[in-house]
């Protein structure tokens, strides 16, 4: 790793990536105790919940790629969930080996519960930033992600990711 950048430097990429990296573990905090537990779900059900609700119908694998998190992880959810009655079971009419799931009548009241605790933990993090700083960060997670979606797809042979529209 690269010596860490002075506040009058530009920061090198390897810096940059290790902010990145913490983000993405200290988020899990204030998701965990400020979302999940009011809404009585578990993180892995959160994110397979939000990811059917801006996505639509997806299969087990599709949702492995879009949460990041392993197979048996999602599968767990998918049971769970599928359990408390807020996912169901959908046939995909042109391909009849994938096994779809979208969320049921009572799975999209249970992600609009979670809203309000996500809009508490997103002001508590984000609530600071002015508009343009809001508008350069969506820009800049956008092309991150965009680069991520590059980069998996040229190491990673066959794997099929959802592109942000």
């Amino acid at each position: 790793m690269t010596k860490p950048s002075l506040p009058h430097e530009a920061p090198q990429p390897a810096d940059l990536l290790v902010r990145l990296l913490k983000l993405g573990s200290f988020i899990s905090g204030p998701m965990r105790d400020g979302v999940c537990e009011p809404a009585e779900i578990n993180a892995t059900e959160l994110r397979v919940i939000m990811a059917l609700a801006g996505e639509g119908d997806l299969a087990g694998h599709d949702l492995v790629e879009i949460t990041g998190l392993p197979p048996m992880n999602v599968s767990r959810a998918i049971a769970s969930l599928r359990d408390r009655g807020w996912i169901e079971d959908i046939v995909d009419p042109d391909n009849r080996r994938r096994r779809p799931v979208r969320l049921s009548a009572s799975g999209h009241d249970a992600y609009a519960r979670t809203l309000p605790y996500v809009d508490v933990v997103a002001e508590a993090v984000i609530g600071t930033l002015t508009l343009r700083q809001r508008q350069q960060l969506a820009a800049l997670t956008d092309k991150v992600n965009a680069q991520l979606i590059a980069w998996i797809r040229d190491h990673h042979v066959g794997v099929k990711l959802h592109t942000p529209d």
